[in-house]
């Protein structure tokens, strides 16, 4: 079954409230997600090595992908010769200022003279506080030529290989955290009136056997239509709130993508007294 329908289908219910007591049970269709990190190249620059493999698992703060350091490292040597000038500069008028101070307490050096020997030193000291700030953003996008998990995971997606440049801003790897994967469904405004804390949920997927329970996650808190590829014209009418259905037993490898049934319990609400 194609995810499309999959998807468009989340906005039917099936009430099947007769024999369930107090509760009422939604059927809802979604597909198994999971949260993922994307690694984007911070500058255009060529891909030097890739020290991972697809599919296999990496620790938090493990590096991912290396892009060329060349022109970043100029630029690092750059800044430090520039900041070591700086602070030359910076001393030269220091003892500069301190000798003109000195000349003007014994009335040797005119106001004038202070007042120049001091706003050389201040010039100096914003020179090398600019230069010290340089030398930071050099520091930093050198580093961020090595790119980094923030979590650990499994590597799912290397768009690009070895020797290839990519834009700025490219995402050259994807990694799938290890947080338990969720299954994304929309309900119907009927359903999202009766939501509880924790609402419990079956799913099954397709392609296992298994049934695996969950529970109710976030729910949207603006309404919105089906999505535009729902089975029907009259469908696409209805409103819906997209939610997640957090899953306690998964395995960890359930892939995203996989489709999914979903059995949600919500209680039964009296109609309000006229």
């Amino acid at each position: 079954m194609k995810r499309s329908l999959l998807l468009g289908a989340s906005a039917l219910i099936a009430l099947a409230g007769a024999g369930c007591g107090r509760m009422e049970v939604y059927r809802l269709a979604g597909t198994v997600e999971r949260t993922a990190l994307e690694l984007a190249a911070p500058i255009s620059e060529v891909i030097v090595d890739i020290p991972v493999r697809l599919g296999g698992r990496v620790a938090a703060g493990e590096i991912v992908v290396r892009l060329d350091t060349e022109v970043a490292a100029a630029e690092l040597r750059a800044g430090e010769a520039g900041l070591a000038a700086a602070q030359a500069a910076l001393t030269a008028t220091e003892r500069e200022a301190a000798r003109v101070r000195s000349l003007s307490e014994r009335r040797v050096a005119s106001e004038q003279d202070l007042d120049r020997a001091t706003r050389a030193h201040d010039e100096a000291r914003a020179a090398f506080a600019e230069r010290e700030a340089r030398l930071a953003q050099a520091r930093r996008r050198l580093a961020d030529l090595e790119l980094r998990t923030a979590v650990a995971g499994v590597v799912d997606q290397l768009p690009f290989e070895v020797g290839e440049r990519v834009p700025a801003g490219a995402v050259v790897a994807v990694v799938q955290t290890d947080e338990k994967p969720w299954v994304r469904v929309w309900l119907p405004a009927a359903a999202a009136a009766k939501v509880t804390a924790e609402a419990k949920a079956e799913v099954t997927v397709e392609g296992l056997s298994d049934t695996f329970h969950g529970r109710l996650g976030d729910v949207a808190r603006e309404a919105e239509f089906t999505p535009h590829f729902a089975l029907t014209e009259r469908e696409s009418a209805n409103l819906v709130y997209r939610a997640r259905i957090l899953l306690d037993d998964a395995p960890a490898d359930l892939r995203p993508g996989l489709p999914a049934q979903v059995k949600l319990m919500l209680p039964k609400r009296r109609p309000a007294a006229k």
